[in-house]
């Protein structure tokens, strides 16, 4: 069948929130992306939990929610408000492919697309291990998370009309582990890593445009502009226009990732914007701060209307 019946649907989204503890705002409805069996699903030995940040990794003065143990993938919709300019951006939080800070680098995110008129969507994507279990981590160590990525793409596409999206300006947004996936997704979308499984599968899974913020997992050796092969193999003319973003005190040395990256893109000819700040650390979400980085929101809505992804 090319397309889940409502019925269907409904009793895959119950069986999903049966499963979930994280929901989102009032009003907003996380529905499932995998239609049936996920592929390479790995049961998690505890189930889903959220939890909220102690006082010692406050970001700007304020908590924010990780959630852990993410083996039911669910995407969220927040759509535009006011005049909708047709452009969706989906959102991966960061976390380390172990957590997902998921209202300082998602929720919060959508609550800033939405009233300037693009409809957001809000993944969370498989992280359903410890950084000490088997097979975890980035692409290639790990497929799960690019496969969530790859098929929420084609999802979003293959359900434009419905959700008043533009199928040709949708594009992807990460950060840390999440910009890792935003670049993953980038480079890896002429072959996915699952079988299809329904209609929405012939949709294209390469983003139109990746905003990367502090990405990690790209650079092969600090120090050096040399990449991860998985990633500087599948560069291309086709590779999406990119906005990234860093801080040179990054505490996690992503600097080398994002540096590594620009220069590849230049070398390819893909267009692509950098932002490099002396200071102003790692992991700030949207959260303002006396650092000039943390009003990186304005210099992507300029780069966005610079791409054509927003007009006037």
């Amino acid at each position: 069948m090319k397309f889940l019946t409502a019925a269907c649907l409904l009793c895959i989204t119950s069986a999903v929130y049966a499963q979930t503890v994280w929901q989102p705002s009032a009003g907003h409805t996380q529905i499932p992306i995998w239609p049936g069996a996920i592929p390479d699903a790995r049961p998690s030995n505890r189930p889903e939990t959220v939890k909220s940040t102690g006082a010692q990794d406050y970001v700007a003065g304020k908590p924010w929610l990780s959630v852990e143990q993410v083996a039911i993938p669910t995407l969220t919709v927040y759509p535009a408000q006011g005049k909708n300019t047709g452009a969706a951006v989906i959102v991966f939080p960061g976390g380390g492919y172990e957590i997902l800070a998921i209202d300082l680098e998602g929720s919060e995110v959508c609550d800033w697309l939405a009233p300037i008129g693009v409809t957001c969507i809000l993944l969370k994507y498989r992280v359903p291990a410890p950084r000490s279990a088997p097979n975890w981590g980035a692409y290639p160590q790990s497929p799960i998370a690019l496969e969530d990525a790859q098929r929420t793409i084609s999802l979003v596409r293959s359900r434009a009309a419905e959700w008043h999206i533009d199928p040709h300006k949708i594009g992807v947004l990460g950060f840390s582990a999440g910009g890792h996936l935003a670049v993953a997704v980038s480079v890896h979308f002429d072959k996915r890593l699952y079988a299809a499984v329904d209609g929405a599968d012939q949709e294209s899974c390469r983003p139109d445009f990746a905003v990367a913020l502090y990405p990690g997992h790209l650079s092969r050796r600090e120090g050096t502009l040399a990449l991860n092969p998985d990633i500087a193999s599948r560069i291309s003319a086709q590779t999406p226009p990119t906005f990234l973003l860093q801080n040179e005190n990054d505490s996690v040395d992503t600097i080398w990732d994002s540096v590594s990256y620009y220069a590849a893109l230049l070398k390819a000819k893909v267009p692509v914007e950098f932002h490099s700040y002396a200071e102003g650390g790692h992991a700030f979400g949207l959260r303002k701060t006396k650092y000039p980085a943390t009003a990186w929101t304005q210099l992507v809505e300029t780069w966005l209307h610079s791409i054509g992804a927003i007009a006037d």
